[in-house]
């Protein structure tokens, strides 16, 4: 018996709320880059941790030291092996540090920074308008540690960026990846039924943009625990396998849903769609006519009412040594899931790349497929 289409809620209905990543300025990746090098674990986080300890404050610049001369004077030039606590000690001078881009040495110490005094800055201190202007005057990495606060800023060219203590980190992380486990059982739930309405050539454009909806979400959830386990460093390593085991295939589904339902192609239209998707604002990612243009359909679609057929490359991809370029010649002479299923051995053998035992293999997996799906929604109901 046909599955009827379900009726479209908000997303907030699902189970969906605003993902934290939206405004996450991690997504900038050489910000992302420069809190890696400070990630517990590594030699720089150990001098910076012990200077907090020590209610000292710092100002360290990390760049080429000859490029930077314009910018200090004085200070001492040290030119010596970068060890944690050589940088804790000078660290309780007054002046800034300067550090090569390597983190191999020590170039100078207390030496006073002059960067271009009209270059706008919103810090109230002196060390970190400082370090804000010399990011922005030279693009380097710089890194200004607050006495007073007790908090660690790092600064590269336009960006800024906090570091929150590891066990706030921590914390908000362990919660993201409960919410990431109800995004994906909830993704699974409407997989299962596109997977049952695509062998009963009964999907609607609806039940499309309903796992699209879900995937990309459980996709971005998933891109913020991962730079949560960048800034976590070593105390990371549990929480990145469950992460992995969470995730699994979900950016694949999401990709193979657009090659199999976009209204042009599967091939370079639905590359620009899948660009189009991961840039979507989190706002029109909620609207279902939104995700339509993307896939190429025009407003005046009924997503309710607008019966699609998929290409097939999702369900393919399920099967077993089944390379990728396989695939895409099969759905290539087919066109079309439905005629992949009906087609008899000998019709698959005659596809270039597929031969005898991988065209046994793909009426035997879709078989297995179909079989495994109804045992799915049996557990579901």
């Amino acid at each position: 018996m046909a599955l009827e289409p379900k009726e479209v809620r908000p997303l907030g209905e699902l189970g969906f709320t605003r993902t934290p990543s939206e405004d996450d300025p991690r997504r900038d990746p050489a910000l992302l880059e420069a809190i890696a090098m400070f990630a517990p674990g590594t030699a720089l986080r150990q001098s910076v941790d012990d200077i907090i300890r020590s209610h000292e404050g710092a100002l360290i610049v990390i760049g080429q030291p000859g490029e930077l001369s314009f910018l200090f004077s004085g200070g001492i030039r040290l030119d010596a092996p970068f060890r944690p606590q050589l940088l804790f000690e000078l660290a309780k001078m007054d002046g800034a540090i300067i550090v090569d881009p390597d983190l191999k040495r020590l170039a100078w110490a207390n030496v006073q920074l002059m960067p271009d005094p009209t270059i706008p800055s919103d810090e109230t201190g002196t060390r970190h308008r400082t370090a804000e202007r010399v990011a922005k005057q030279t693009g380097a990495l710089v890194l200004s540690i607050s006495q007073a606060r007790e908090t660690v800023t790092i600064f590269v060219g336009q960006a800024r960026y906090q570091l929150d203590p590891i066990a706030d980190v921590l914390a908000k992380t362990n919660q993201a990846l409960g919410t990431l486990d109800t995004y994906r059982q909830r993704l699974e739930q409407v997989l299962t039924r596109l997977t049952a309405l695509e062998f009963q050539n009964a999907v609607v454009l609806d039940d499309v943009l309903v796992v699209l909806q879900r995937a990309e979400m459980t996709s971005r959830m998933s891109e913020r625990i991962q730079r949560d386990c960048v800034e976590l460093g070593g105390e990371g390593r549990l929480i990145r396998l469950q992460l992995e085991e969470l995730v699994g295939d979900v950016p694949a589904e999401r990709d193979a849903i657009v090659r199999d339902y976009h209204a042009v192609g599967g091939g370079a239209e639905a590359a620009v769609a899948l660009e189009g998707l991961r840039a979507l604002p989190y706002q029109e990612l909620l609207e279902f006519d939104r995700l339509a243009g993307l896939l190429g359909y025009p407003r005046s679609v009924n997503p309710l009412d607008h019966t699609v057929a998929p290409r097939g490359y999702r369900v393919l991809s399920h099967i077993p040594r089944i390379p990728d370029a396989v695939v895409r010649q099969v759905v290539a002479d087919f066109g079309g899931l439905e005629a992949i299923v009906r087609a008899t051995e000998r019709e698959l053998e005659a596809v270039d790349g597929v031969g005898a035992v991988r065209a046994r293999e793909i009426r035997e997996g879709l078989r297995r497929l179909q079989e495994h799906n109804l045992v799915d929604r049996y557990l579901q109901l």
